[in-house]
């Protein structure tokens, strides 16, 4: 790709990761406002996770899918709050002393740090909860069936078949000698069944029937891998206040990792592979599927 080109694309990238994160604050922020009640700290919990910061990745792949089919915005801004806010709620958890037991998170203290643990308990579990009374308004689509099939698309990914199962796996990982398929199992489950639900929600929105969807499941599923390769090498070479986070963790923790187990160079070349492979499968697409494309390459050159 030339530089002209390649500086056109980041702009167009940059513009539509500014758009999605103003709209996705702006929906929290019309959302969660503050009850003059005894809930007021729980929804100032909440804000303090949901508003500002993050790459806002997940509701960006829904409104790229939904580019592909026409699918009205304010139905795909909708879904993407939905989801980031099952995303938030992991956050908020994942931080928490009895898992990750984490400070820091997109450059602010963690909720359980700046509030209390049971605060943060009940934080993530009103964002779950919420994300499922925003999919089942008829504000997010008027058709019925269309909301019942993205509760029950979003639910399989965010559970023990998706986000919750590979986190488990996760937490074992730390006494568990997992090989390269096993790693590759719990990261499909932890990161990569939540992004798949990004493009099956687009997908689903514009009424494309299951048969019709193999090209976004084989994306989704690509890109969900080389976005936790290139999270295990900012891990092992990023820097903490550049990503927001605390890094050097898994390494401390004796957790197999795709760098571990391949090594720097290896998974460095695997992900960009993994994205050529994801990039492959929208051949069939025209040129409403290159900000999905885009997405693909940041995957793996982001610093956080």
């Amino acid at each position: 790709m030339s530089s002209a080109v390649a500086s056109i694309v980041d702009m167009n990238l940059k513009a539509a990761m500014e758009r999605i994160a103003g709209e996705i604050d702006e929906g929290f922020d019309r959302l969660l406002a503050v009850p003059d009640d005894g809930r007021a700290r729980l929804y100032e919990a909440m804000r303090h996770a949901a508003i500002g910061g993050g790459k806002r990745l997940r509701p960006l792949l829904v409104a790229a899918g939904c580019n592909l089919f026409r699918v009205d915005r304010g139905s795909a801004i909708r879904v993407g709050l939905a989801i980031e806010a099952i995303h938030v709620y992991s956050l908020i958890h994942d931080d928490m002393p009895c898992m990750d037991d984490d400070d820091m998170r997109r450059g602010k203290p963690t909720v359980h740090r700046l509030y209390d643990e049971a605060t943060a308990v009940l934080a993530g579990d009103s964002l779950h909860a919420l994300a499922f009374e925003w999919l089942v308004d008829p504000a997010t689509h008027a058709d019925p069936f269309v909301r019942a099939d993205l509760v029950a698309e979003i639910a399989r990914a965010s559970g023990p078949a998706g986000m919750a199962g590979g986190q488990m796996m996760d937490l074992a990982a730390e006494d568990a000698s997992f090989d390269l398929t096993g790693v590759t199992r719990l990261q499909q489950l932890k990161t990569g069944a939540l992004i798949g639900a990004c493009l099956e929600s687009a997908a689903i929105l514009g009424h494309v029937p299951p048969e019709g969807r193999r090209p976004l499941r084989g994306y989704a599923r690509d890109i969900g891998l080389a976005f936790q390769i290139a999270d295990d090498l900012l891990d092992v070479e990023g820097d903490a206040e550049a990503a927001g986070k605390a890094v050097g963790k898994d390494a401390a923790a004796g957790k197999a990792t795709f760098v571990s187990l391949l090594g720097v160079e290896r998974a460095r070349t695997q992900a960009a592979m993994l994205v050529e492979q994801a990039i492959g499968h929208l051949a069939s697409f025209g040129a409403e599927a290159d900000l999905l494309r885009q997405i693909a390459r940041y995957i793996i050159e982001r610093d956080r």
